[in-house]
């Protein structure tokens, strides 16, 4: 997809989250109201990471390794962190500007730039291992299971590279949906298996090997006469847990599948353009209108939903102990009981907003505001 489509896709996609399918006038988001604090989110450091998430709607959200955090800017600044101290280790600026980040694992540090470069950084040194080039805009992180990375572009499509020098291995096409929010769902991958969803409402699993399909299962219909009312993106990130696929879908639904078979094992209508959490046995949601739901996995009964940050452009959510934690447009961070949804305590992050999901590593959450602020938070 060439940059002048995206940026296309981009002003319809706040359009079409921004404003109802009736044409009414944008409401403002919901003031918030004071809480009371419960909990305690002590700040164990934090930093600025160059420009944060840029001007064009990324999503860079970090990831963490061992005792290693890796953050990257829109503009190409990749820093390697001590996690609980927030000291560089090392850090370098590429001459691309990023546009999906950040993947790691196998002694790799890998990223997407804005020009459909994929690059392969040592994750010790910052190094360079090599850069490969895809033909389409790639919005979300790589994925690495040792062998291949992949990645999906805008345009619905799997690319396997190499893992070692970057040379494509296989393309799984897709046709797109017509008209699609600017984003994708990160791709899952295991050592047999990726996993990825569409902008056409469906998901798909794919041989590592060969990058033969395996199953393919829609979890959500288009429905509506104008193409902006029948956008079914799914552009949150997957989940996948117990042999669990976790699926949210823009005007759609919600959905848990059987991995192994692409089965429906439950399923909710709703709309998010972020993707799900889970604990409890419930799956925990972002609305696009700015609900924050909790559904249980065996009924799909809604089991609370805190209607206080609405229209607020939240966040995927993100699990810790018996909480939430979820961001919002004005930077703040929430952190919601599991329970009953109740808000427990609050901290503001990034004055600029907080799009990228909490990244929550044992104890200790990490958020990455749209401004560049890095703040490392632990629950006191």
């Amino acid at each position: 997809m060439k940059l002048s489509h995206s940026l296309a896709v981009l002003a319809l996609s706040l359009l079409a989250v921004g404003c109802s399918s009736t044409g009414s006038k944008e409401l403002p988001p919901l003031a918030l109201q004071k809480i009371q604090q419960e909990v305690g989110l002590k700040t164990e450091w934090s930093r600025s990471v160059g420009v944060g998430q840029g001007k064009l709607w990324n999503n860079l959200t970090p990831a963490a390794e061992g005792d290693t955090l890796f953050v990257a800017d829109a503009k190409g600044l990749v820093q390697s962190l001590d996690r609980f101290t927030g000291k560089s280790k090392w850090q370098t600026k590429l001459k691309q500007d990023i546009s999906g980040a950040v993947g790691v694992g196998y002694g790799m540090v890998l990223l997407a730039a804005l020009d459909g470069s994929i690059i392969a950084l040592d994750s010790q040194t910052g190094e360079q291992h090599w850069i490969s080039q895809v033909d389409s805009e790639v919005l979300s992180a790589p994925a690495i299971n040792g062998d291949v990375v992949v990645v999906q572009t805008q345009d619905d499509r799997l690319i396997a590279l190499d893992a070692y020098d970057g040379r494509q291995r296989w393309v799984y096409d897709n046709t797109p949906a017509l008209l699609t929010l600017r984003g994708t769902s990160a791709p899952i991958i295991t050592d047999q298996v990726v996993f990825a969803g569409l902008s056409t409402g469906k998901v798909i699993a794919v041989d590592t090997e060969r990058g033969l399909p395996i199953w393919e299962q829609r979890v959500a219909i288009p429905s509506g006469r104008t193409e902006l009312e029948r956008m079914v993106d799914v552009d949150g990130d997957l989940l996948l847990n117990d042999g669990i696929l976790y699926v949210a879908s823009y005007q759609g639904r919600l959905a848990g599948l059987d991995a192994q078979s692409g089965q429906v094992l439950w399923q909710r209508d709703a709309s998010s353009y972020v993707g799900l959490a889970e604990g409890y046995g419930n799956a925990y949601a972002s609305l696009a209108d700015g609900r924050v739901e909790a559904v249980d996995q065996r009924s799909s009964v809604v089991l609370w939903s805190n209607e206080d940050l609405l229209r607020r452009q939240l966040s995927a959510p993100a699990t810790l102990a018996s909480y939430i934690a979820v961001g919002d447009l004005e930077g703040y961070l929430h952190l919601l009981s599991q329970v009953d949804g109740r808000f427990v305590a609050r901290t503001r992050v990034d004055s600029k907003g907080l799009r990228a999901q909490p990244l929550v590593v044992g104890d200790w959450i990490y958020a990455y505001g749209n401004g560049g602020k890095l703040v490392a938070l632990t629950i006191k």
